[in-house]
Parts: C-alpha cells; sequence; structure tokens
C-alpha cells in the first residue's frame, strides 16, 4: 500500500492498496477489495482481511459504504454488518479501531485526518460527486464531532488524472456554471471535449473548505495497468468488470483494547 506523508501521525493507520499482495486472479488480479465486482466473493473477504490487517483493524471493522457518486457523508462509531451499508459517499468516525475507506477504479480516493480532535474520513469523488460537495459535507460532518477545518490533513490518492481523463459537453457544461472551473479543462483532440482535472478541482475545492494540507500522491490510474484498476482502461480494453482499490484510514486502539 501508498501512505502519505501528510497523514504519518502517532495513532493513525492509513494506506492506499495497490492491486498487489490478493489472491484474485484475471481481471482481479490480485487485491481486489470491490464489494459489488463479480469477483469470488471469498476472493474479495481475503483481499479485505489482508487490508484490514494492515491497518490493525479486524475485517469486519474495515468499511466502505454503498457508494453512488452523492455528496452524502455518514457518521459511525460501531461497524455495520455487510448487507447494512449505508448508501453514502464518505464515512466520518472518531472511533478507535474503525477503519473507514472507500473503493475507487479512476474517481479520486480522499482521506482526512483530525489530530487535533480525533476525527477521521474517507470520501470518494468522481466528478459528480466532487461538483456536487462531497469534499466540503466531508469537512462538515468532521466539524461536528469537534474538528477544526484548519487543523484537517488530507491526502488525494491514485486517480485518473488529466492527460487521460477525456470528457464531453454534457460534463463541460456542468461545471461551466461557475467561470473559475475553466482552469480545470484543457483542450482535447476532439471538437467540443475537453480533458479534465479531476485532482485539482478536488484540491480547491478542500481549499475553499477552509482545509490548508492537501497532499497529492500524483498517481494515474489509468496510466498505470500494473498498479492500479481502471474502469475507464478496462471499458477501453472491452474487458467485461473490473477491480477496485481500497483507500482507507484509521485511528489505532490504545494498548490492551
Amino acid at each position: 500500500m501508498m501512505t502519505a506523508r501528510t497523514l504519518a501521525l502517532t495513532g493513525i493507520r492509513h494506506g492506499f492498496f495497490t492491486r498487489h499482495g490478493g489472491v484474485s486472479d484475471g481481471p482481479y488480479a490480485t487485491l481486489n477489495g470491490g464489494l459489488g465486482s463479480r469477483d469470488s466473493a471469498a476472493s474479495v473477504a481475503e483481499n479485505r482481511a489482508r487490508m484490514a490487517d494492515a491497518l490493525g483493524v479486524k475485517p469486519h471493522a474495515l468499511l466502505t459504504a454503498y457508494q453512488t457518486h452523492s455528496p452524502d457523508v455518514v457518521i459511525i462509531d460501531t461497524p455495520w454488518s455487510a448487507d447494512a451499508r449505508p448508501r453514502a459517499d464518505a464515512i466520518v468516525t472518531r472511533t478507535p479501531g474503525l477503519a473507514v475507506g472507500v473503493t475507487t477504479a479512476d474517481c479520486g480516493p480522499i482521506l482526512f485526518v483530525e489530530p487535533v480532535a480525533g476525527v477521521i474520513g474517507a470520501a470518494h469523488a468522481g466528478w459528480r460527486g466532487a461538483l456536487a460537495g462531497i469534499t466540503d459535507a466531508t469537512v462538515a460532518a468532521m466539524k461536528t464531532l469537534g474538528a477544526r477545518p484548519e487543523h484537517i490533513r488530507v491526502a488525494l490518492g491514485p486517480m485518473i488524472r488529466q492527460q487521460n481523463y477525456e470528457v464531453g459537453p454534457d460534463l463541460i457544461t456542468r461545471f461551466a456554471a461557475d467561470a473559475a472551473n475553466k482552469r480545470f479543462f484543457a483542450a482535447a483532440a476532439r471538437n467540443g471535449h475537453a480533458l479534465f482535472d479531476l485532482a485539482g478541482y478536488i484540491h480547491a475545492r478542500l481549499l475553499r473548505a477552509g482545509v490548508r494540507q492537501v497532499e497529492d500522491l500524483a498517481f494515474c490510474t489509468y496510466a498505470d495497468a500494473g498498479q492500479f484498476f481502471s474502469f475507464r482502461r478496462s471499458t477501453h480494453l472491452g474487458e467485461s468488470d473490473y477491480g477496485r482499490q481500497v483507500s482507507a484510514i484509521a485511528i489505532e486502539e490504545p494498548p490492551g483494547e
């Protein structure tokens, strides 16, 4: 797994997992964490157990929601059962021993920590969720648990990058409602299309929400097939399904717990 210097804090465990180190095969090789994929359920469970172990939590305490590209956030203090995942695109907690995470395969995984208040969060941001304000909503949820935006540290994980993210007129029009968003689009070869800087847009939204410490790992899921799953790459290759990366963060339990 990859880690961010910004989140390297005593009592905090985190990781942006790559596609390596699991038991899945075929298009899911090998560390597929996607509960919604058509991979073997047993393989996904083993993969997630390995991730949980790396984060220092029990397998049932590695939690990812049923993601819907929304601005919806859940605040939790206990794990949920496998068949009761909430529909949300971010999870926030201050409870030790829980790893809150997201699954991605081109969208942006975002991990948050406010070390003074002891609050963590994880958000999934594709263009829909980013535009709808998932980062703002995550910061707001953390504030209800005592976090202060100026103390929040954030890391942006592997996602599709601008040079590989061609978008059409509909998406461009949606963002054009704010003239300041023009800077996140570059010319594409096809007329009427553009290259969208998802990471840059997410970063800007975080700054607007009062977050001052943002680290971007700057890896591209589409470009690096050796390390990452990618929905868009799998689509271009005509594959029937694709694996998902997991990115998660946890507060360590005190010794003896």
